[in-house]
């Protein structure tokens, strides 16, 4: 690797303070942990670090002692510096304890997986028979995620369906098919970090409009499509990752009327939108109006993220251009799995309620763990999704996700969330563990909480978190 290369994935790693070494082994120790810099990589002479970062080669040295004492770094005589990761009893992780994750905000599968799975163990029986490739994705599929959506109050027939792996995969097909390199794309600050590598993996550019306190900045989004001309727009307006907001009807009616209007495809990620942890639940009705509106839909937060399907609604006619577009990616998703989620959408209510019903309890022992044990942040209880949007005591988000490893807790801090940095006093805080496990996560944050508070940082490098 060449320094210039890790200097460009360390980011702004001295925002905030002066440069110093400890500052620089917080940002490798995080790019290490979270696995972007694997175990064995080649690392940098320290001469060629501190040229491309600008600073003295007796700071790097320092920080490469901190990270050898972790064992984090290893050196050689001859053979050069690499990452490492610490031998068995080091850590958490390595001493046979699971770590407590709340970095990916995604359940474990409810019972109605596997009795779906039984129920459809004749019809895949059947299906053996075929070639196994279906370009749009199973007919049945299509047809009750169309019978869904009618039901929502927006209608829909099965052409208007593409059964997708998963609604990353879905917003990767419009990318293909409506952007092209340099292209702005306009997405919410913050936003689902998965979404923002998927921008820039299409190598276009993210254009970011920040979210007010009580939800989203219509008139900012307005300026944004008159001024950046995005070639696409990306939105959560359901139980949005991370903050929780839900857009009300009347906003849904302008935000639709102003990508319209400046002909700007709207994509409406729909991934959290069963997730109404209100009682009753009432579902949002599906976005739509004038203009091109593309949803996207996913099974993995509603149902199981090992289904790995999702889908996009959109005109016939839009359909049949990101089927196209897919095969530059695959032939199309599994066919046990579509069987699987095809049941479970036969009669959706009974595995949603369980869903909701067991979130709702989880989210409320969650936000109970944070008053107790972190009195100082701040929080509102959302009214569905997945996950608390803390404000913390002070910019330490990053610091806090690295420090939180050593104690077997994983996180993803606020600005994993961000286009282009910040977020630093802001953390996610996923309530999709059992109870028992959220309390215990949430009494260690708050024992290494007070150690980062105030103490030397590394913001801005924290965009790096596998998240989901």
């Amino acid at each position: 690797m060449s320094g210039a290369r890790l200097a460009r994935l360390l980011g702004g790693w001295q925002t905030g303070g002066r440069p110093g070494s400890a500052a620089l082994a917080g940002a490798l120790r995080l790019l290490v942990l979270d696995g972007r810099l694997p175990p064995g990589t080649a690392l940098p002479a320290e001469r060629e670090v501190a040229a491309a970062l600008g600073v003295s080669r007796t700071l790097v040295a320092a920080a490469w002692d901190v990270l050898r004492a972790e064992d984090l770094v290893r050196t050689r005589r001859g053979a050069g510096t690499w990452t490492a990761l610490p031998g068995p009893g080091r850590g958490p992780d390595d001493a046979g304890e699971q770590p407590l994750d709340l970095a990916r905000a995604a359940p474990a599968a409810p019972p109605a997986v596997a009795h779906a799975l039984d129920a459809v163990r004749g019809v895949f029986a059947a299906e053996l028979a075929g070639h196994g490739y279906h370009d749009y994705g199973l007919d049945v599929l299509r047809e009750r995620l169309a019978a869904r959506y009618t039901a929502r109050g927006l209608p829909t027939s099965a052409d208007q369906i593409l059964v997708t792996n998963g609604a990353h995969h879905a917003l990767a097909l419009v990318l293909r098919a409506f952007t092209g390199p340099g292209d702005r794309v306009l997405v919410e600050q913050p936003t689902y970090p998965n979404a923002i590598d998927a921008i820039t993996a299409a190598h276009a550019i993210p254009v970011a409009v920040p979210l007010l306190d009580d939800g989203w900045d219509l008139d900012g989004i307005a300026a944004a499509l008159r001024q950046a001309g995005p070639r696409l727009a990306y939105a959560i307006v359901d139980f949005h990752n991370p903050t929780g907001h839900l857009l009300d009807a009347d906003g849904r009616d302008r935000l639709a009327r102003l990508a319209a209007r400046a002909r700007t495809p709207l994509v409406v990620d729909e991934t959290l939108a069963e997730l109404d942890l209100r009682a009753p639940a009432r579902p949002p009705a599906p976005l739509s109006g004038p203009g091109t509106v593309i949803t996207i839909g996913s099974a993995g937060k509603s149902h199981w993220g090992g289904l790995r399907l999702g889908w996009v609604r959109a005109d016939a006619e839009v359909v049949r251009r990101l089927a196209a577009a897919r095969h530059a990616f695959d032939l199309g998703s599994p066919v046990l799995e579509q069987l699987v989620l095809a049941e479970l959408y036969a009669d959706p209510e009974p595995a949603l309620a369980h869903r909701r019903a067991e979130l709702a309890a989880q989210r409320d022992v969650l936000a109970a763990a944070v008053r107790e044990h972190c009195p100082d942040w701040a929080f509102r209880v959302p009214d569905g999704g997945l996950s608390l949007w803390c404000e913390l005591p002070g910019p330490i988000g990053s610091r806090l996700a690295v420090a939180a490893r050593a104690v077997g807790v994983r996180v993803a801090p606020g600005s994993r969330f961000s286009a282009h940095g910040g977020l630093e006093r802001w953390l996610r805080l996923p309530f999709t563990l059992p109870g028992d496990r959220l309390g215990e996560a949430v009494r260690r944050l708050s024992l290494v909480a007070a150690s980062v508070t105030g103490s030397p940082g590394s913001e801005g490098t924290d965009g790096l978190i596998p998240v989901a």
